[in-house]
């Protein structure tokens, strides 16, 4: 490979077909580059998120990630979770245990493993990663007004209350009455920007569960509104889903053992979001596959 050069591969996570699920840029053998340098390529690239693969500095681990948004690093993310373990992989990396991984980020040890018959696309290229504890913390009711008038909508469940969810990302979490509910959201964001920010979160995950029959258990959008993810709305989001799942269960609210949730219908997008819940081992597990779009390398200045 030429000097000044690093391998990178763009991959598209939570879907088998390219371009319908979420973008992720992916550089390998990242050990020489400063933060500076990731981040001035996570602002070129102009994805949502962008990773960077590190020798691990914890034995337990299979290697390292940084993630990093244009606008900032995070601890964790979903997406660039599974889509660097698939671009790794891809590589030719073999893990420490046949179907497992173990990912040293900014919020510790992630465990990965590959999805088992019958989960999405019968586990071929489909991981799932342990969803990291979380912080839950449910708005105060004096916002519900606030929240109606700012997501333009008298669809909002309140029975079941909306939370911040922290597991490295931050969201809040807020159910509709319906899957339709949820993808005819049109908010104000500077006055939902305020409420996001005001419980200290960067976006708000909206779900709306479908009717049965329908094409996934709960329809999922992400509105992103500052901080380090930027503001817009995110294709498909392993962390906001992973909130979601964790929530759903402190609430009491699991719609079985496991679930499927659909993400990305408002951008064109089909990103398809599997859960399942392991109560054994304390458990929820967050999975989807990948697929590779571009495998290159990045020339350095």
């Amino acid at each position: 490979m030429p000097a000044n050069t690093v391998r990178f591969k763009q991959v598209d996570v939570f879907t088998s077909v390219p371009f319908k699920g979420n973008p992720l840029a992916v550089v390998f053998d990242a050990d020489a580059l400063s933060a500076d340098q990731m981040q001035a390529i996570a602002h070129w690239t102009n994805l949502s998120e962008t990773t960077f693969l590190l020798q691990p500095t914890d034995p337990a681990a299979d290697y390292r990630v940084r993630i990093f948004t244009t606008h900032g690093e995070l601890p964790f993310a979903g997406h660039p979770t599974l889509g660097s373990a698939h671009a790794l992989l891809e590589s030719g990396y073999q893990p420490k245990q046949p179907g497992k991984l173990v990912q040293q980020c900014g919020v510790g040890l992630v465990q990965l493993e590959q999805c088992a018959a019958g989960e999405p696309d019968d586990g071929l290229d489909a991981w799932a990663f342990a969803a990291p504890p979380a912080r839950i913390a449910p708005l105060s009711e004096r916002q519900f007004p606030a929240l109606s008038t700012a997501l333009r909508s008298d669809a909002i469940d309140f029975s079941a209350l909306p939370c911040a969810v922290d597991n490295g990302a931050p969201w809040l979490v807020v159910r509709m009455n319906s899957a339709r509910d949820c993808l005819a959201l049109e908010p104000d964001a500077a006055a939902l920007a305020q409420i996001v920010q005001a419980v200290g979160a960067h976006g708000v995950a909206a779900y709306g569960p479908h009717e049965a029959g329908g094409p996934a258990t709960f329809e999922v959008r992400c509105l992103m509104m500052g901080g380090a993810f930027g503001v817009g709305e995110d294709p498909v989001t392993g962390s906001a889903n992973a909130a979601l799942a964790g929530l759903l269960s402190a609430q009491n609210l699991r719609p079985g053992a496991s679930y499927t949730a659909r993400q990305g219908t408002a951008l064109g997008r089909a990103g398809q979001v599997f859960v399942r819940y392991d109560d054994a081992n304390g458990k929820t597990w967050i999975g989807g596959s990948s697929v590779t779009v571009v495998d290159g390398t990045f020339r350095m200045p």
